[in-house]
This record gives C-alpha cells, sequence and structure tokens, in this order.
C-alpha cells in the first residue's frame, strides 16, 4: 500500500495530538508562491510562521485561512520586486488624446 500525503498529515497530527482543520491546498500553494518568489528556504518556514501567527490569534481553519491570504499577498509583492508597490500605487500616466492634425497652413 503506497502512502499518501493525506496519510502522513493524518499521522503528524496524531502525532502530535492535534486536529488542524487547515485547507492543505491553499498551504501549498503558499509554499509554492515562496518558494518561486522569495527563495526556496522560505517555504517551509513561512508555512511554519503562518501556524505560529494562526495559533496565536486563536488558531482554528479562519485563523490558518486569514494569515495564508496576508503571507502569500506578502510573498507576491516581493516577487513582483522592489518598487513594484509603489508602480502599482502611481497614477496612470495620461495617453494622448486622439485629436485630429492641425488645419493645414495655405503658403501665399
Amino acid at each position: 500500500m503506497e502512502r499518501t500525503l493525506d496519510d502522513w498529515m493524518a499521522e503528524a497530527a496524531a502525532e502530535l495530538g492535534i486536529d488542524p482543520k487547515a485547507e492543505i491546498r491553499e498551504l501549498l500553494d503558499l509554499a509554492r508562491v515562496v518558494a518561486h518568489g522569495v527563495d526556496r528556504p522560505a517555504a517551509p518556514l513561512t508555512t511554519f510562521l503562518v501556524g505560529y501567527a494562526a495559533a496565536a490569534r486563536g488558531g482554528g481553519a479562519g485563523a490558518v485561512g486569514e494569515a495564508v491570504r496576508q503571507v502569500t499577498a506578502l510573498a507576491e509583492r516581493w516577487a513582483a520586486g522592489p518598487g513594484a508597490e509603489q508602480e502599482a500605487q502611481r497614477p496612470a500616466a495620461p495617453q494622448p488624446s486622439e485629436t485630429p492634425p492641425p488645419p493645414a497652413v495655405e503658403q501665399p
């Protein structure tokens, strides 16, 4: 019998004496964004921080989900590079309007 990710999560949770109510896909997506947008070793450490923050906020799936959303947004800003946030807040440059060409000047 092949062991699965779900099997591992259930056994690890039982070993720790917890019953997590987190969305695994959400955590994996966060780890992917962080690994590719920040640095690979940051992925497992960031998921640790999410769990720690969720526990500090009272725990539960809602606290985990909120922490995941916050840190995913941060990782996406990091991936966009320095100054991306300021660029996003800067008003767009005015576009040239489509005005007809000036009338031709008659030569004497």
